[in-house]
């Protein structure tokens, strides 16, 4: 076989050809990746809500309403109405703010008094051994428990602040963005829409009323499909 010449057009040929073949092989992977990935997500998310919902409890958990809400700041929530065993038992609330990294995504539970219930750290890019402590460090056995906690009656911002919640150990930009996630997520389920400035950004009913009653175990969660990567 003759040797391909070294001449521009030919390097630029071939460059040409090696972008497109692994152009091609990217998409390919991509599609390939994208349902298992979205599937790991919604599991994680339907987990998360049980678990900040449930609280350790045994009950049939189901979601009966998702709303995606956007207040005055253009921080954007997904608000998960929680029933267990035919009545509604709170609501899950996510959204994500910037910690020493971007993108803490939380997922808090609030009874219909406004309690913290749980919380779960859906995603973060916190430094591990510090502000990806945030996952333990404010649940009930934490140094900085806010389970059971009320944020319109209890100060929730880290000491430091003049609050009542001791920080993650060298981790206070991470905990006060925690906090201030835990805290807005609040203000826009209680708090009316001239004080929270919440507006309706969507709405998403579940499918079919078998999402209504299904156990925990099968939870069903109706969701936006441009939110769940929130």
């Amino acid at each position: 076989m003759k040797k391909l010449e070294s001449t521009l057009p030919n390097m630029v040929a071939v460059l040409t050809g090696v972008t497109l073949v692994s152009a091609a092989l990217l998409g390919v992977m991509q599609q390939l990746t994208k349902e298992p990935i979205e599937q790991i997500e919604r599991q994680t998310l339907n987990d998360g809500i049980k678990k900040v919902i449930l609280a350790g409890k045994e009950g049939d958990l189901s979601v009966s309403k998702t709303d995606t809400l956007i207040d005055a700041d253009k921080n954007t929530f997904v608000v998960y109405t929680a029933e267990v065993d035919g009545a509604v038992a709170g609501r899950a609330v996510k959204t994500s703010v910037n910690g020493f990294s971007p993108n803490l995504t939380v997922l808090t539970g609030f009874d219909n008094d406004g309690n913290i219930l749980g919380y779960e750290i859906l995603a973060t890019a916190e430094t591990p051994g510090l502000g990806a402590k945030a996952d333990q460090w404010f649940q009930k056995d934490g140094k900085g428990c806010i389970i059971g906690k009320n944020p319109g009656v209890d100060n929730l911002t880290v000491s430091k602040d003049g609050g009542d919640v001791d920080a993650i150990t060298a981790s206070t930009i991470t905990s006060r963005a925690f906090l201030k996630a835990v805290n807005i997520e609040y203000s826009v389920i209680f708090k009316d829409d001239a004080s929270s400035g919440a507006t309706r950004w969507g709405e998403a009913e579940p499918a079919d009323s078998s999402a209504v009653s299904a156990p925990a175990d099968s939870l069903s969660v109706a969701e936006p499909a441009d939110s769940i990567a929130n």
